[in-house]
């Protein structure tokens, strides 16, 4: 057989075929007088066994040693490997459509800055109407961002005060002044005297779990840089006095 004929046979490309003699997977047969291989039965009956254990998942590593005559794995250890993986993996595709599920499903429907934890999606659905505010918009993708970076407990902790802050309607109106008050800073000086109005607004707004070691915050890492950079000089500003209130109360 020619090597497109064995490629056709048993119904994998000719290119495959090629591959597999680069990776020692295939034998190399000898050539004819003319210059072109010549494929036997063997030939066929390896290749169709390379086939079917790819298509079983194996990768072609775990193949060689499977079709290798000193393999250190026999084929039902290495099927065996292979099905325990599987379940692995049939178990994280479970828990990754239970979380799709849950954020499809979500009361107000899936926030523009997800996707987002259950809880915190539902915080936004019940504050969308805040988006109005340039402010609020920056303070939710910043409130998305921790969530994705937090470990778990401190997700948990920080979605739970939000919803403390938020969860009732003069929570929801204190939140629409700070941010109508951080708004009209956009143009502004770091010195204008509204700035420590903005300043104790935001602070009336913000429980002791949200950040319960507020004082460390004020420090210029590197995500507290990046957020006043993205912020008017006098909103900077603003949010720099608010943590400096929350620090002094909560000595």
């Amino acid at each position: 057989m020619r090597i497109g004929e064995l490629a056709g046979v048993v119904g994998v490309t000719t290119r495959a075929v090629r591959h597999y003699h680069h990776l020692g997977l295939l034998p190399e047969p000898e050539r004819r007088a003319n210059g072109y291989r010549e494929y036997t039965l063997r030939h066929a009956v390896v290749l169709a066994r390379i086939r079917r254990l790819t298509e079983l998942g194996l990768g072609l590593a775990e193949v060689r040693d499977v079709l290798a005559d000193d393999a250190g794995k026999d084929l039902v250890e290495v099927l065996t490997e292979l099905d325990e993986d599987l379940a692995r993996q049939e178990e994280a595709i479970r828990e990754r459509r239970g979380r799709l599920r849950a954020l499809l499903e979500a009361e107000g429907g899936l926030p523009a800055e997800g996707p987002v934890s259950p809880g915190l999606a539902a915080l936004f659905a019940g504050t969308a109407h805040l988006t109005d505010s340039p402010m609020a918009v920056k303070d939710r993708e910043i409130i998305a961002f921790l969530e994705t970076t937090m470990p778990d407990e401190a997700r948990e902790r920080m979605v739970a005060s939000i919803g403390e802050a938020l969860g009732s309607p003069a929570g929801v109106e204190r939140a629409g002044v700070a941010y109508a008050l951080l708004d009209a800073l956009a143009d502004a000086a770091p010195d204008d005297p509204r700035v420590e109005e903005a300043a104790r607004a935001l602070a009336s707004c913000i429980p002791p779990g949200l950040f319960p070691e507020v004082g460390d915050l004020d420090h210029d890492d590197n995500v507290l840089r990046a957020f006043y950079d993205d912020l008017a000089p006098a909103q900077a500003e603003a949010i720099r006095r608010t943590l400096r209130i929350l620090a002094e109360e909560r000595r």
